[in-house]
């Protein structure tokens, strides 16, 4: 069994670093007492519900476009929703192939879509789009593929903890663009702003109590 010398604790299970204090272990490592629990859920339900979920946008965004912008050519509304429907499936895929680290792929996406956007915008000589819709949009996305894998997917504490703040993060951006005076219009930015704030309430009401006690736990509360 592994020693940590900072708390002075024996550690069971195959940990090389404290988890506790993060301090590197000493001595052997042992087998777990407790078997290792793999996430459960059904693929089926999950491809179906984010199946249904995308043509509901897609009519949505229809009957967006037909309301507001019904002389407008072609489907603009259409075209737009689709990097938002694109970004979605891209998470939630990413989460049912049982990445290591969803959160750092989520947050690479979001960062790889905005870099390409901004380039293109840049190269056009930057109207503004790429940080008043783009941006907004992925970050959107990106929150309801999350929300679908908290719902869909059973996960550990503290990958809850890890998506909250990420939900934040995600939520936060497109409003910082917005405080900065960067975007043309504020509509999509608020938009985002709002889910997020939503999607950080749902996640503390399903665990908000199991995410306090990992966290006193975390930081010696």
């Amino acid at each position: 069994m592994s020693t940590c010398p900072e708390c002075a604790v024996q550690v069971e299970g195959d940990w090389t670093r404290c988890p506790l204090c993060a301090a590197a272990l000493s001595g052997g490592g042992a087998a777990g007492p407790w078997p290792v629990v793999p996430l459960r859920f059904s693929r089926r339900r999950v491809l179906r519900v984010l199946a249904l979920a995308s043509l509901a946008v897609i009519v949505l965004s229809f009957l967006a476009q037909l309301l507001f912008q019904p002389e407008a050519k072609g489907l603009g509304a259409l075209r737009s929703t689709w990097l938002g429907i694109v970004t979605t499936w891209l998470v939630v895929v990413m989460a049912i192939s049982k990445r290591r680290n969803i959160a750092k792929a989520v947050v690479y996406l979001v960062v790889a879509a905005g870099a390409v956007s901004v380039y293109w915008d840049y190269l056009t000589d930057f109207s503004g789009w790429s940080l008043t819709y783009v941006v907004p949009i992925v970050c959107f996305a990106s929150i309801v593929g999350l929300l679908l894998t908290v719902r869909l997917i059973r996960m550990e504490t503290a990958d809850h903890i890890v998506y909250t703040g990420l939900v934040v993060l995600l939520g936060l951006t497109p409003l910082l663009f917005l405080a900065l005076g960067w975007v043309g219009t504020w509509i999509p930015s608020a938009i985002c702003g709002a889910l997020s704030a939503v999607a950080v309430v749902l996640l503390l009401t399903v665990s908000g109590g199991a995410m306090r006690h990992e966290l006193a736990q975390r930081l010696h509360l």
